[in-house]
């Protein structure tokens, strides 16, 4: 019997099978994990602007005054660069003296005396300062600030070296710089340190690391007499910069103080050599 419209109306069919909201399809008890958004690494100007510097040879600690050091050096320098291994063959291989009679401070007193000077006019100076003092084992940083720039000039020292000597001085007062300090400092702590005493620059800084403190492995980019050695070596046009210096000397690593010291005997040769057959061992 059909239903009228108004019954439809009044009591719908009810549905059998009603479906689900859709919202109870999906079970509440499913999570999905929070997607971590990584922070890009952000570096502070001081990181962006100090080079890195990778290890690439072991930390050498023996001095050149060892012999076993330099024969490390030399077999070590003969492998790394043919050219080079011929010069080294030619003469006679360095000695560096072991005296401890010179203190690092003197020494380098002796560096701000001998600046723009000839060997003999340095030295008579150098006797004339000692003569201040009861010795040269009295000369220390207390002492020499005692003495007067004048009486630092009455003994042929200029007004200007008289200052950088009490700078000098001033800084192992201090305790910025001691011998044992000096000693024991890495090549690249030592050369910013040495830096800061007025009157010291880059070529004084690596002559006394080389025959100071024979420290094994500096080269003097700054130095004419090795930037010439190092033109002949390779046949260059003109004097090597400092950069191409350090890309040329690159393989003599960890040891181009004894390179750099083959480059005197070399241009001394006026880059002529004697007998390549002749070996030295």
């Amino acid at each position: 019997m059909k239903r009228t419209r108004s019954q439809i109306k009044s009591n719908p069919t009810p549905i059998t099978n009603p479906q689900p909201p859709i919202k109870t399809l999906i079970s509440s008890k499913i999570t999905f994990p929070a997607k971590k958004i990584l922070k890009p690494t952000i570096k502070t100007k001081e990181e962006v602007k100090k080079p890195h510097f990778p290890l690439l040879t072991p930390i050498i600690q023996k001095p050149l005054t060892s012999q076993n050091e330099i024969t490390a050096a030399l077999n070590h320098l003969r492998a790394a660069d043919p050219l080079l291994s011929t010069i080294i063959n030619t003469f006679p291989p360095p000695q560096f003296s072991n005296s401890n009679a010179i203190t690092p401070f003197f020494s380098l007193i002796k560096t701000l005396i001998s600046q723009q000077l000839s060997i003999k006019a340095s030295s008579s100076i150098e006797q004339r300062f000692i003569s201040l003092f009861t010795n040269q084992c009295s000369i220390l940083p207390n002492t020499v600030l005692s003495v007067t720039p004048d009486t630092l000039r009455s003994v042929g020292i200029s007004a200007r070296k008289a200052t950088y000597i009490h700078d000098l001085a001033t800084k192992y007062a201090d305790g910025f710089l001691s011998d044992s300090s000096i000693v024991e400092m890495d090549d690249e702590m030592l050369y910013e340190k040495l830096m800061s005493v007025k009157g010291i620059g880059p070529w004084s800084v690596h002559m006394f690391m080389i025959f100071t403190l024979h420290r094994p492995d500096v080269l003097p980019v700054g130095d004419l007499v090795v930037r010439r050695g190092v033109e002949k070596l390779y046949g260059l046009k003109v004097l090597p910069s400092p950069e191409k210096m350090e890309g040329l000397c690159e393989k003599w690593k960890p040891y181009r103080s004894v390179g750099s010291w083959y480059m005197y005997r070399f241009v001394e040769a006026k880059g002529v050599l004697p007998n390549p057959t002749t070996t030295t061992t």
